[in-house]
Order: C-alpha cells, then sequence, then structure tokens
C-alpha cells in the first residue's frame, strides 16, 4: 500500500526545499518528491488528524524531475515477494 500525504514541514531541515510538497511512504520507508503522478486507482483515507492519498501499485522514482509514479504492480514483483516469504 502506498501512502501520500502533503508535506507541512518542507523547507525545514532534513524535510527537503520548498519545492518538495509531496511525502510518500511504501511500506516504512518516507521519501520526499516535488512531483506524483498515479497511473491507478486511488482514494482519500484519514489518518489521525490528516487526510492521505492512498493506493495499491508500484512504485516508480524519477530522481531527475522528483517524481515518483504509480503504476499497476508488476507481476514479477508479486512473484518475487511471494517467494521470499516462503
Amino acid at each position: 500500500m502506498i501512502m501520500i500525504r502533503f508535506n507541512k514541514t518542507r523547507g525545514m531541515e532534513g524535510r527537503g526545499t520548498m519545492d518538495h510538497v509531496w511525502r510518500v511512504f511504501d511500506g516504512d520507508k518516507e521519501y520526499l518528491f516535488k512531483n506524483v503522478k498515479i497511473n491507478v486507482e486511488s482514494w482519500g483515507e484519514r489518518t489521525g488528524d490528516d487526510w492521505s492519498i492512498v493506493c495499491k501499485g508500484s512504485l516508480l522514482i524519477d530522481r531527475e524531475t522528483s517524481t515518483a509514479v504509480i503504476n499497476k504492480p508488476h507481476k514479477s514483483v508479486k512473484v518475487f515477494e511471494e517467494a521470499t516469504n516462503a
């Protein structure tokens, strides 16, 4: 599950520049991005006092443009996860 939130602490030390407006959580990892492109079904979910955009997919990181691209999960990724969890 991938969760996307607005970065309320952008510009502060260790929280990206003022342009890094998106926090993207993929599992237990957090990334900061300037742009987000969602190519899968998504929905809003309340997490504590905040709202997040949530979706299921594979996160592709475009470091050149600081863009998080979320695509349909790859079948090979699922097979690999199943094999490593066996």
